[in-house]
């Protein structure tokens, strides 16, 4: 992938692209990136094993359940949007936000180096 190019978005463009409905598309994207979520969140525990004990368990489960219910309402917030509005209000933002980025790193406000 592109750095900076949405997972979501090149999903859910290519799922249209063949053919899918926006919110049959939008449904698509999100189900690939449960098994994609869970990889990174247990991939990230794996490596941050010798940090982690046995009293952050509760933190850990208080946050996933946070974390769960957060996401599940946004998604149906979005599913129910797609399903009756276009995506165009999302690319305006993606445009704005990449000009806003570039101008800042042209202006020399912020250094973007690492």
């Amino acid at each position: 992938m592109v750095p900076g190019t949405s997972r979501s978005g090149a999903t859910i463009i290519g799922g249209m692209f063949l053919g899918l409905s926006r919110k049959a598309a939008t449904d698509f994207s999100f189900f690939l990136a449960i098994p994609t979520l869970i990889g990174a969140g247990v991939y990230s525990l794996y490596k941050e094993r010798a940090l982690l004990s046995t009293a952050d368990i509760p933190l850990f489960a208080v946050g996933l359940v946070f974390s769960f219910i957060s996401a599940w309402l946004c998604v149906r917030w979005l599913l129910r949007y797609i399903s009756s509005n276009s995506f165009v209000p999302f690319a305006y933002y993606r445009i704005a936000f990449g000009v806003i980025v570039l101008l800042t790193a042209w202006s020399g406000l912020v250094s973007w180096a690492e």
